[in-house]
């Protein structure tokens, strides 16, 4: 796994089920993949020691640590978390 970027929550995030990670306005959000297919719009990450799905919306890019995207179709980045 490589980390793509690191990001500051620019709003409140609880998500829908365990797969999501919750985060609160202004916490460091670090991402990892950027979900393709169905849910483009969702990318995977970690707050903390927690990880998940959020939207890509919130988040506000300010450091870029690979040049390299890791993109995952949506059924296959679902096994993560199983």
């Amino acid at each position: 796994t490589v980390l793509m970027c690191r990001g500051k929550a620019m709003r409140d995030f609880k998500g829908p089920d365990c797969r999501f990670v919750n985060f609160k306005k202004g916490e460091a959000v670090y991402v990892y993949y950027k979900l393709i297919g169905k849910s483009t719009e969702l990318w995977a990450g970690s707050v903390g020691s927690d990880f998940g799905y959020f939207p890509k919306d919130l988040l506000e890019i300010n450091h870029n640590y690979s040049n390299e995207e890791l993109e995952l179709p949506t059924d296959v980045s679902m096994l993560f978390f199983f």
